[in-house]
């Protein structure tokens, strides 16, 4: 067990974990992959509406942004799974739950090694990030995308440095994103833009909105995503208690526009309208499956 600290933030407990497997097979249709790969459990990009924080409580950790369980074995154990044959050829999502290149791995650095295995294999992957720090490998990455398909999916929520610090305060902020967008544009990997969570009330403006949508252009990515933003189980309230700590001029609003999980439609709906019109504007495509090779 090693203790970290992270640029002067609260100390980052790192263990090491033995994994028995290195790919989950997902069962949910629908997706363009069919196994998640996660180098590590807990992410310290804590990003105030994650998703992923219920996965940490089979490791008896609440603490899913300063406890992070490092899978040191997971080379080994990948290159087993790929020699066998397990995906036959199909997608592996890279950082799916836990972000791949989060501070952890300026430590452990796993992700070249895990590149240099997918490169030996020819194995098709996405690779999702909201970090900068995936430019390290750009060359691995490259070299990959000369064998397989390759695509490098990039999370921006705002175009706010203030709004992305608080929101998502251990990840690089909006400028790095887009830089790295940009500078995969100029490699052989495919690059998509994920608008979501679309954060009522601190993203969804129409001049931010129309700004993402014409930077995204900019950067030549070949598709867009976007998604308002979904409150679930324990995701509500710590959310909502960001947003009444952090943003209180917005609380009513939001437990008004949130009464379940899920926005209210109407909102939903002029979000997902506009947004349309702007990526005709801007010439941006909002189907991934038509870059892939698997769905042409």
């Amino acid at each position: 067990m090693d203790i970290y600290n992270n640029e002067g933030k609260s100390d980052v407990i790192f263990h090491d974990y033995k994994c028995k497997e290195a790919l989950y097979h997902l069962k949910r249709k629908g997706l363009p992959y069919s196994f998640d790969l996660n180098i590590y459990r807990g992410c310290s990009h804590n990003c105030q509406y994650c998703y992923a924080r219920k996965s940490h409580k089979y490791l008896n950790s609440k603490d899913f942004e300063n406890d992070i369980f490092v899978k040191t074995n997971i080379g080994e154990v990948l290159e087993k799974e790929l020699k066998r044959g397990r995906t036959s050829g199909k997608f592996i999502n890279i950082g799916g739950v836990c972000d791949s290149y989060q501070p952890a791995e300026k430590k452990y650095q796993l992700m070249p090694g895990i590149l240099k295995i997918l490169i030996k294999y020819k194995q098709p992957v996405i690779i999702s990030t909201k970090s900068d720090l995936i430019l390290r490998d750009i060359e691995l990455i490259d070299q990959l995308a000369h064998y397989a398909w390759v695509n490098i999916a990039v999370t921006i929520t705002s175009d706010n440095d203030g709004i992305s610090s608080k929101v998502e305060p251990g990840a690089s902020l909006p400028e790095a994103r887009w830089n790295i967008l940009q500078e995969f544009s100029k490699t052989k990997a495919s690059t998509g833009f994920h608008f979501f969570p679309i954060l009522p009330f601190l993203s969804d403006d129409r001049i931010s909105m129309e700004k993402m949508v014409k930077r995204s252009s900019e950067v030549k990515v070949d598709y867009m995503l976007s998604g308002v933003l979904y409150l679930s189980g324990g995701i509500k309230d710590r959310y909502l208690s960001f947003i009444k700590r952090e943003f209180p001029e917005y609380y009513s609003a939001y437990v008004k526009l949130y009464p379940r999980g899920k926005a209210n439609p109407d909102y939903k709906s002029k979000i997902h309208s506009f947004l349309g019109r702007m990526r005709e504007k801007y010439g941006v495509n909002a189907q991934y499956s038509k870059i892939i090779p698997s769905y042409k």
